[in-house]
């Protein structure tokens, strides 16, 4: 399977907890962090959820 870097761009402060746990359950924590994963579904929708944060790195 295809890897995807994500690195986070904005800040977590005055988002909803939901979006936080994303963040978390991706392992992004500070800014401009960047994390490497799998492109799987699951991946992909996370992602998805919290696209105005992160920015995918090819």
């Amino acid at each position: 399977m295809a890897q995807i870097k994500i690195q986070q761009v904005r800040s977590i402060i005055r988002c909803p907890k939901v979006q936080k746990e994303t963040m978390q359950a991706l392992g992004l924590r500070k800014m401009n962090a960047i994390v490497v994963k799998e492109a799987t579904p699951a991946i992909l929708g996370m992602v998805e959820k919290v696209k105005h944060l992160v920015k995918v790195i090819d």
